[in-house]
């Protein structure tokens, strides 16, 4: 197995799935959970989640990026990188949300 900065290959694809699937958690959580504070069932608000999601929008729709979208691959390869991080955050942000709905596999609405 080689190894690259002291991990191996597959330690590191675990890593990157593991974030995939934080990415994935706060696309599936977010909106419910916007849903259920809005409608006064769940409190306290989850400001940090809104922040983060605010942030990761605020990046897609601006017009400012670290490497400008015109410049082909590595455009859109910064935003892919910048939004994936973001929401993991909001991913993070969500763990009480999840808790409170009550089970790791309840369907969302």
């Amino acid at each position: 197995m080689a190894k690259k900065g002291g991990l191996t290959l597959v330690g590191r694809l675990r890593r990157r799935s593991r974030m995939l699937g934080q990415m994935a958690g706060a696309l599936k959580w977010f909106l419910p959970m916007t849903r259920d504070v809005l409608s006064g069932r769940y409190r306290p608000v989850p400001w940090r989640a809104f922040g983060w999601m605010l942030a990761a929008l605020a990046y897609l729709i601006s017009p400012l990026d670290l490497i400008p979208d015109f410049i082909m691959l590595l455009g859109l390869v910064d935003d892919v990188f910048i939004v994936g991080w973001l929401l993991t955050r909001v991913d993070m942000a969500l763990s009480d949300y999840r808790q409170w709905r009550g089970a790791k596999d309840v369907p969302v609405e």
